[in-house]
């Protein structure tokens, strides 16, 4: 098979790719609704506004529970509403435990972490969700804005692990779950700090379950495709197979209580497609892209 007929085949792949709407969005979120597990109690989701990189949050709640919510940079303009909104959430359900803090701060994520254990005086498993995008300052390549993602998506996760590492290997029990993106699997245009942070994060996972499982401590890696939030609502481009945040929760729940997977990685049909391409030679994954970029007049 000549490397033309492949690249014919990728394209047909990619123009099958399908976009989805706001309706169907809604459609998904109502069947989401309906398939609900039973152990979940109660759900919600959040905004914190924090200027142009808002932050969305998709809580499901497990039968008796304990859940400790921290988030939002000091400095950023999303601080005190972040403080407030998580303070909301616990007039919502008596199991939900705000504890604001800056994740870039090292002091602070380990004064959080001694707080909790103190509190709880057990923890189970850690979701560590640091992240931001601005994809109209990576276009311009502004090096600030960059430095400022690595070290939210990346520090910030790293500072956040930190200060659970000794914990989880005294206790040998126990999960450590990360978010990446399946933005990590290859380059994307503009998009260098947000796709390096991700796959930072990606090699850190597979680097940190070989520690750990000697500990006897999981690790997993969770993969998201495009999420409808109002952080994908900053992209002017397509996101095929768009997902709502209750199908995104619903996925990670399988995944991490009852698959019990390393890596999960949703929706399977897109998320499969992306993991083909990095098999592919440098050469021919740019052509793709190439043709992509000028698909959707980019």
């Amino acid at each position: 098979m000549t490397i033309k007929v492949i690249y014919d085949k990728i394209m047909e792949m990619l123009n099958n790719l399908t976009i989805v709407d706001n309706e169907s969005l809604k459609k998904q979120g109502k069947q989401t609704k309906k398939k609900e597990n039973e152990n979940f109690y109660n759900s919600c989701s959040i905004i914190v506004k924090d200027g142009v990189n808002d932050k969305c949050v998709n809580i499901k709640l497990f039968n008796n529970g304990k859940i400790t919510m921290t988030g939002s940079k000091k400095e950023s303009a999303g601080y005190n509403a972040c403080c407030i909104l998580l303070n909301e959430l616990k007039k919502i359900n008596q199991n939900i435990f705000p504890f604001p803090l800056d994740v870039t701060e090292v002091d602070a994520c380990k004064l959080v972490a001694k707080d909790i254990i103190k509190q709880f005086n057990n923890i189970d498993i850690c979701v560590f969700g640091t992240g931001m995008h601005d994809p109209k300052s990576e276009k311009k390549f502004n090096l600030d804005k960059i430095r400022e993602i690595m070290e939210v998506n990346y520090f910030g996760t790293m500072n956040s692990i930190n200060s659970i590492y000794d914990y989880f290997s005294e206790k040998k029990n126990g999960q450590i779950s990360i978010i990446s993106s399946v933005a990590g699997y290859r380059g994307l245009p503009a998009a260098g700090a947000y796709c390096a942070s991700k796959s930072a994060l990606t090699s850190f996972a597979e680097s940190l379950n070989f520690d750990m499982r000697m500990k006897n401590v999981r690790v997993s890696l969770i993969s998201p495709g495009f999420i409808k939030t109002p952080m994908t609502d900053q992209n002017d481009f397509p996101m095929p197979m768009i997902k709502t945040p209750e199908f995104a929760a619903d996925e990670i729940y399988k995944g991490l209580v009852i698959k019990k997977s390393f890596e999960i990685h949703f929706p399977k049909a897109f998320t499969y497609f992306l993991k083909f391409l990095q098999m592919l030679p440098s050469s021919l994954y740019f052509k793709l892209v190439a043709r992509g970029m000028k698909k959707i007049d980019y």
